[in-house]
């Protein structure tokens, strides 16, 4: 359950972090809103998966799955870069959560 709901912080964090690009600097209410619900929502979910998880694995799984997932979002939704080198960065950090996923008890 704990990996679960670590997963589920990692994905409140990229909506967060793509949140931020539509809050115009929190000038815009309702963006804003709920940039800060996700946040919120992120950290809670975090800190309870920590309970179960070692702090450095489940602070590097949220980070890295954050990490991905607006990268990847970024590059549908802002036409960011999807060169081979940048894809194949992502590809890596995935490889890390799965490994860490493998590695950790729990």
């Amino acid at each position: 359950m704990a990996w679960f709901g670590l997963f589920l912080a990692g994905l409140f964090e990229v909506a967060w972090a793509i949140g931020l690009k539509y809050t115009e600097g929190f000038t815009r209410l309702w963006p804003s809103i709920g940039t800060l619900a996700a946040m919120i929502a992120s950290i809670g979910l975090l800190g309870l998966a920590m309970k179960t998880l070692p702090v450095g694995t489940a602070y590097a799984v949220w980070v890295g799955v954050g990490a991905l997932g607006t990268a990847i979002f970024g590059i549908f939704l802002f036409d960011e870069s999807a060169n081979m080198g940048r894809l194949g960065s992502l590809g890596l950090i995935m490889l890390g959560i799965i490994g860490l996923k493998l590695a950790t008890p729990g």
